[in-house]
């Protein structure tokens, strides 16, 4: 199977390049991006074929960040003929599905449609200025207008949950076969309990780490414990919208024992999983959600918002807890640090559902299958 993936950047840690990475080992299979930075993303890159591909656009200069990388990439997408021979196209985060303009049999799994363009573009339009709403609701309508014909055209859609394929449904009028990605549990262990709460996700809005700030305080003036922290970690990027985040969350947590870190190793992250007490999760929405499986396999209860792909993986009261608002999520925090057998009890069942059903091996026996029918699509 010769199959090329296309991502327009490689320059974090987050759980779409988990699954690219994976995908690239398994397939030996060379990646076509337009943005790649070795020392902000994993490691393993070094070890694949990753292609800086593209051009630049000269107006692109003179827009804010985000609207920058929205034209490049779309441009670079839209126009790039694939001339090297190939079973198979591969694109992930969007707009790389737009490689479909010029080449075929193209397989995308699509880990989300762009929520800032769908579910979250309110919320990610009140934070930007009259000047900026305006550029941004004219790319919106560009991106809509290239994606309904682009995306119609894809010979199959594969993604990450039922929760995405219901958005996918929903903006795109097409359906998509359901291949959660697996999770190396292997290389997760439970050390010991060092008295503190861990959330790890990327610095931006939608993860909601302010959510999750929000609670603890709760659990801090309720239990009256001050030997219990707060720890959050996650990939922090260049974008002045996710830099302003940031500085919101230190200010929030002023007062209290909340460490914030960013940009850590991966050793680093497995570190903080296997010695905290239990794990928090509360991005908006969220398409799947490795942090939660991240969780389980490090033996460590998770307390998760009741939304999105975390229903479909977290097994309520038996490897964790879902909660419908910060107050819940407070008061599962005091349940865990007055209960330790339950910590145990759910960390052991959290780690027996990921080992039975979120291996790698599971997620390519359907991916191979799908892959054959996209090769077998065009005589």
């Amino acid at each position: 199977m010769k199959l090329i993936l296309l991502q327009p950047y490689l320059n974090i840690k987050g759980g779409a390049e988990r699954v690219i990475l994976e995908i690239a080992k398994h397939y030996k299979a060379p990646i076509l991006t337009l943005e790649y930075n070795k020392a902000t993303t994993y490691e393993e890159f070094e070890d694949i074929d990753v292609r800086v591909v593209g051009k630049n656009i000269p107006l692109s200069k003179f827009l804010p960040y985000r609207a920058s990388q929205g034209l490049r990439y779309g441009y670079n997408f839209y126009n790039l003929k694939i001339k090297e021979d190939y079973d198979v196209l591969n694109p992930h985060i969007s707009p790389s599905e737009w490689i479909r303009h010029k080449n075929d049999n193209v397989l995308w799994y699509c880990h989300t449609p762009p929520r800032e363009v769908y579910d979250l573009y309110k919320t990610r339009m009140a934070n930007r200025s009259y000047k900026e709403k305006l550029l941004y609701y004219g790319m919106t309508k560009v991106y809509k207008t290239v994606a309904s014909k682009t995306i119609t055209n894809i010979e199959e859609i594969a993604t990450n949950s039922a929760n995405t394929e219901k958005r996918i449904k929903q903006y795109f009028s097409r359906s998509a076969h359901v291949i959660p990605p697996g999770i190396n549990y292997q290389i997760y262990q439970n050390t010991s309990d060092n008295n503190y709460f861990f959330y790890p996700s990327r610095i931006i809005i939608n993860k909601q780490q302010d959510y999750v700030i929000r609670a603890f305080k709760q659990f801090s003036e309720t239990s009256k414990n001050k030997k219990y922290s707060l720890i959050l970690a996650g990939t922090l990027s260049k974008d002045p919208e996710h830099i302003k985040y940031l500085e919101k969350l230190k200010a929030l947590s002023k007062g209290f024992n909340i460490k914030i870190l960013t940009n850590i190793s991966d050793e680093k992250l497995r570190e903080l999983y296997s010695n905290s007490t239990a794990v928090l999760f509360a991005s908006k929405n969220e398409d799947y959600g490795l942090v939660p499986l991240e969780a389980m396999a490090s033996s460590k209860p998770i307390i998760s918002i009741n939304e999105g792909g975390p229903k479909e993986t977290i097994r309520d009261g038996k490897d964790g807890f879902l909660v419908n608002n910060e107050k819940e999520m407070a008061n599962k925090m005091l349940t865990l640090v007055n209960n330790h057998s339950l910590i145990e009890e759910l960390g052991k069942n959290g780690r027996n559902n990921v080992v039975k059903n979120y291996s790698w091996k599971s997620f390519f026996k359907k991916f191979d299958s799908l892959l054959v029918k996209v090769k077998n699509s065009t005589p």
